[in-house]
């Protein structure tokens, strides 16, 4: 079974507000990104909070995910929130799929990809790359999450990725959607659907 975890733990710093919940078509941002996983026919997902969390879980209402709260959310933001997803993911999970809360414009058949390869060639890690850059959704397999409990606050998941660089099986794709998160809120701007709302108050 592939799991999926959603690291969504963020202060949201430069959007100045929780941008998991920002508006997104008829969802949210976080709203998107599950809706995608469904699509592509992830059964398990997991979504790890940990600033604006009632916000976050507010807008995964009714959504087939299920959460957990990253308590050291501010120290180590991304690792310590993937050691806190792959800590409460089911014994019977043979990968995680680490996926980005704030990545709305990922793509099922990106997705799909990803997981496609891992079954085929059992890779400890799966990363799509667009034109030569790694990308988000990968996928690490259950060998390495020893590896990943294992990191000090100083690091970061990049220093994991290139610690196996050479053992990494890359899925090229066509879209730069693996590589589009969203930071401030001229990326919001930027990146939401056009036919939403035009502006909303406050953001850029």
């Amino acid at each position: 079974m592939i799991s999926a975890v959603i690291l969504a733990a963020g202060r949201s710093q430069r959007m100045g507000r929780p941008k998991m919940a920002l508006p997104w078509g008829d969802t949210t941002v976080i709203g998107q990104v599950v809706q995608t996983l469904v699509q592509a026919e992830v059964k398990d997902i997991l979504v790890v909070t940990g600033g604006y969390h009632r916000e976050v879980e507010s807008a995964l209402q009714g959504l087939p995910v299920w959460v957990v709260y990253n308590p050291r959310f501010a120290e180590g933001e991304m690792v310590s929130s993937l050691q806190t997803g792959l800590a409460n993911l089911p014994e019977a999970a043979d990968a995680a799929l680490v996926v980005l809360g704030d990545q709305p414009k990922i793509q099922a058949h990106v997705v799909s990809g990803v997981i496609a390869m891992y079954r085929a060639q059992h890779a400890d890690l799966v990363v799509p790359s667009y034109q030569m850059r790694r990308g988000h959704p990968w996928l690490i397999d259950r060998r390495l999450w020893g590896e990943v409990q294992a990191l000090g606050v100083q690091h970061t998941l990049r220093d994991l990725l290139q610690a196996h660089a050479s053992e990494i099986l890359y899925l090229p794709v066509e879209t730069d959607s693996v590589l589009i998160d969203l930071d401030t809120p001229g990326d919001y701007e930027r990146e939401r659907p056009k036919d939403e709302n035009p502006r909303l108050p406050g953001l850029g």
